[in-house]
């Protein structure tokens, strides 16, 4: 175990290796809760989420169930979601419920909603009513929606208060979140009005009005506005912190930037493992349930490839006449759904930061059209040369080209129209477009190829 930087008593970056993960192993297998709590206690909570990750489910299940060992809510909301789902499981509803009161509003429901039914009741149970009112009613709102996102503790002062009482009520007030950049400034109705950064409020004479150093708010966030949206809107507007307020325009939580960071985070580690099929698959996920997950993507590319292969059955003849056509098939097809997945990225991208719009649309549309001519010509006199030199025929040199061509358009085209008209059926593009994007590519490509060969060569 190799420790890069401590920080007081506590260290962090830690590197396991593999013999102190099993001496860990081994001290849990045998009870040993002195040495675990000790370890424990000298790391950081994103280290101890590391730890826990790196044990295997047997050992780390022994770990969650030793009576001796509680988990704190600083480790767990540190876990990933797959290790934290397990983790709940073997967890009482009594023990969960202590480690959603340590927690801010927002990560609580995030625990909250990964909980089965029944438990999820005995859970709400423990908790004051205040608390267990506020989590069931983040809970009705929509799963993808800013509530999910946001918490309910910030810090809101009325529009003719003076420095000084604000300064005051902060003092005093022991419900205040911990930490906030950023005072609300609210009118009689809760409506707000403005903010005031926490340094200005400290730098300004005691009798001075808080209305009169407060900022306009540049946007307010809707309690159901999407929370992609909702990152797009930060990074527009460079926000640190926003209010999020009702159907009434009243303010009732905040988001802040690092909730934020992690939205963009989650969508984009989301759009990449759909690109590949996998969905939310976590390294710490067992075999069967990874296997699970892959098997219907593998699936409908099987599917798929099925289709290609009709395609080239169609031609079989003219293939086993002429051998060369089978050689070179996999060329075409292979930079037809390279180029494919190029524009496919691109759009997606586009599509996730609301970059294409009914304005932009064919514009977008005839830029790939022009790109794929010309790469379709740049990459059609290159093959050709190749094939020249080859096979020294030139009619199967000038098929190549055009069927290259041909090819290279249809990807720039599809790669843009595929996730676009997936979008308006409201289906994720990310988790459908490569698959029908690369079957497009391979059977136009194939068609062209080789319905030009067998004209070009049979007749």
């Amino acid at each position: 175990m190799s420790l890069v930087k401590s920080i007081g008593k506590q260290k962090v970056n830690v590197d396991f290796n593999k013999d102190f993960i099993n001496l860990f192993s081994q001290k849990i297998k045998s009870n040993d809760v002195a040495f675990i709590n000790q370890t424990l206690e000298d790391l950081h909570a994103a280290d101890v989420a590391d730890l826990i990750e790196n044990l295997d489910s047997g050992t780390r299940n022994k770990l969650i169930e030793i009576e001796a060992f509680a988990i704190e809510p600083e480790i767990f909301i540190e876990l990933n979601e797959s290790l934290q789902s397990e983790v709940l499981l073997l967890l009482t509803p009594e023990s969960i419920a202590k480690i959603l009161r340590k927690l801010e509003s927002d990560n609580a429901l995030q625990v909250l909603e990964k909980i089965e039914e029944t438990k999820k009741k005995k859970v709400l149970e423990n908790l004051s009513p205040q608390d267990r009112f506020l989590l069931e009613e983040g809970l009705s709102y929509p799963e993808d929606s800013a509530a999910r996102i946001m918490q309910r503790e910030f810090t809101a002062v009325p529009s003719d208060w003076t420095v000084g009482q604000t300064i005051d009520y902060l003092r005093e007030n022991k419900e205040l979140p911990e930490e906030f950049l950023e005072i609300f400034i609210v009118d009689k109705d809760f409506k707000p009005i403005g903010t005031v950064p926490s340094s200005r409020v400290l730098r300004t004479p005691r009798n001075s009005k808080m209305n009169s150093i407060m900022r306009e708010i540049p946007v307010l966030i809707s309690v159901n506005m999407d929370k992609e949206e909702v990152g797009l809107t930060f990074e527009n507007y460079n926000l640190v912190s926003a209010g999020v307020v009702n159907k009434d325009n009243k303010l009732i939580g905040m988001i802040t930037a690092d909730d934020v960071v992690t939205v963009v985070q989650e969508e984009a580690e989301e759009d990449v493992l759909r690109l590949a099929g996998v969905g939310d698959e976590e390294i710490t996920d067992g075999v069967l349930k990874k296997t699970k997950r892959r098997f219907s993507w593998l699936l409908l590319n099987l599917l798929t490839a099925i289709i290609a292969s009709i395609v080239i059955g169609f031609f079989q003849e003219d293939i086993e006449k002429v051998v060369a056509l089978a050689v070179l098939m996999p060329i075409v097809a292979s930079m037809g759904g390279n180029a494919g997945m190029q524009t496919l990225a691109v759009t997606i991208r586009a599509i996730a930061k609301q970059e294409i719009s009914s304005g932009n649309f064919y514009k977008i549309v005839t830029k790939e059209f022009i790109i794929g001519i010309l790469n379709g010509i740049i990459f059609a006199i290159i093959s050709a040369a190749v094939v020249q030199l080859w096979f020294k025929e030139l009619d199967l040199s000038i098929l190549i080209a055009v069927a290259m061509i041909l090819n290279m358009i249809v990807a720039g085209l599809f790669g843009i129209l595929v996730p676009v008209s997936l979008k308006k059926f409201n289906i994720d593009p990310a988790l459908a477009s490569s698959v029908f994007v690369t079957t497009i590519t391979d059977v136009i490509g194939f068609l062209s190829f080789l319905g030009i060969g067998s004209i070009f060569f049979l007749n």
